[in-house]
């Protein structure tokens, strides 16, 4: 339960797909009030939880004459974890899973970025995560980039983006199989030119 996003960002690196919109180098912050980090998990095998992080920050370069050279960097402030259920937040809390005394963030670093599709990619990065470091790759659909005219026209780029992981792969391993191994992640999210 994390990441996510993730790690989320993500996809903004794709905005360069469209073209001549943004030049060489700009840069792009996540905007806190438009990001969402999604994660979903099955609960004993009845149905899933859903949680999210509120506390994700970001910033990527990208260059719309080469896709690859694009990077990004995100982190996620574990005790913002939100499940809607302060008991079971508390428990994700806790040194059975996030364990966010001994590690207040997890972080994702892009190592590689792929064209897809017209305004599709895949972006592959470090996910580090309870001080457990593996790659992960997300598949990302960028939606738009544009003035926003809701933020004085600064030009604003959108995302979505998904990927799965498996927790124990980073060490949390507590209750399974009772609560899954493998944690689904979505992310929407907006960037804003800096």
């Amino acid at each position: 339960m994390h990441l996510a996003r993730l790690t989320a960002v993500i996809g903004i690196a794709v905005a360069s797909f469209t073209g001549g919109a943004a030049r060489a180098a700009d840069r792009y912050a996540l905007d806190p009030m438009h990001t969402f980090v999604v994660f979903k998990i099955t609960d004993v095998g009845y149905a899933h939880v859903v949680g999210w992080f509120t506390a994700v920050a970001g910033e990527l370069t990208f260059d719309p004459a080469d896709v690859t050279k694009s990077t990004l960097k995100v982190t996620i402030k574990t005790a913002s974890i939100d499940t809607h259920f302060a008991r079971r937040n508390k428990d994700l809390m806790s040194p059975d899973f996030l364990n966010v005394a001994e590690f207040p963030e997890m972080t994702f670093k892009s190592t590689s970025v792929e064209r897809t599709g017209d305004k599709k990619g895949k972006v592959t990065g470090e996910l580090t995560l309870l001080g457990v470091t593996k790659p992960v790759t997300m598949d990302v659909t960028f939606n738009k980039i544009a003035p926003n005219p809701f933020n004085k026209n600064t030009p604003t780029a959108g995302f979505e983006a998904h990927t799965a992981i498996k927790r124990s792969d980073f060490g949390m391993k507590a209750d399974i199989p009772n609560i899954g191994d493998e944690v689904d992640i979505s992310i929407d999210a907006q960037a804003t030119k800096m």
